[in-house]
């Protein structure tokens, strides 16, 4: 459990230094959401009718807004934002936990060495998000053709679920790549390869936070699409980055631990902080 949920203490004990890294991304992210696009999906599986056209489901799911101009350019800063905090954050976090120093002091040279990879390592999250999107929105629409209702539902909840746990399952293949590039310096593949052994052992325990936090998720998101469009943006912005900040920082706890990496964070061999 400490592998799936340990980094919460981390982000709670230094919550005001790590959640400036989280504003922009969590701001982005809300936006990128599809207001009415989800109210719309929401409303029909709450009203007995869970029938919807294919680009009905996938506005609900994805974070390519494809309702406005507006809402497209959000959904590129939110890939900007994240891909740029991340790579803040993780440098952050990085030289908190290796020598137990909690400042800014040599974060921008780190930020600079690391930010190609964080750009390309959240094109691949992006990425993996998006076809699901569009697989799960094609299964959906696939699915709402049968007349009999009763297995519509049954139908949605299974593709649902099981497209979900290959989401999860392959989120995990290259989530620990990112910090091995940051603390050994390896090339691209080099990483992977490493990163790939360290997580074999962790993989499911991480699967298991992945999909509590992903339930989570979509049962607040879908709950608060019946408020009006500016508090919807507030609850997202606010949920967004808890989720953000807790889908990062697990990267950094968990390769230290896979690593077996002495946490000097922990052990407060550094005072001065």
């Amino acid at each position: 459990m400490r592998t799936a949920f340990g980094h919460w203490k981390y982000i709670f004990k230094n919550i005001w230094f790590v959640l400036p890294f989280a504003i922009l991304p969590a701001v982005f992210l809300a936006l990128s959401l599809d207001h009415s696009g989800i109210g719309a999906v929401v409303h029909a599986f709450f009203t007995g009718d869970p029938r919807m056209d294919f680009l009905g489901f996938f506005k609900a799911f994805s974070f390519i807004r494809v309702d406005s101009v507006l809402g497209g350019i959000y959904s590129v800063f939110a890939y900007l934002s994240v891909a740029g905090c991340t790579a803040f954050l993780l440098t952050f976090a990085e030289k908190h936990m290796r020598i137990g120093k909690r400042s800014m002091s040599g974060v921008g040279r780190g930020f600079l060495q690391i930010l190609p990879s964080a750009f390309l390592i959240s094109l691949w999250y992006v990425a993996i998000y998006e076809l699901w999107a569009v697989i799960l929105s094609a299964m959906a629409f696939a699915i709402s053709a049968i007349r009999t209702t009763g297995l519509v539902y049954f139908l949605f909840i299974v593709a649902f679920l099981v497209l979900s746990y290959a989401l999860v399952y392959v989120a995990t293949i290259a989530y620990l790549w990112l910090p091995c590039r940051q603390l050994t310096g390896f090339g691209p593949y080099i990483a992977f390869v490493y990163s790939y052994r360290l997580m074999m052992g962790v993989r499911w325990p991480l699967i298991l936070s992945y999909t509590v936090s992903l339930c989570a998720a979509f049962v607040v998101i879908g709950g608060m699409s019946v408020l009006p469009a500016a508090l919807f943006r507030i609850v997202g912005a606010i949920l967004f980055a808890f989720l953000f900040l807790s889908f990062t920082l697990r990267m950094e706890t968990v390769y230290f631990s896979a690593d077996r990496l002495v946490r000097e964070d922990e052990v407060k061999s550094y005072r001065g902080y």
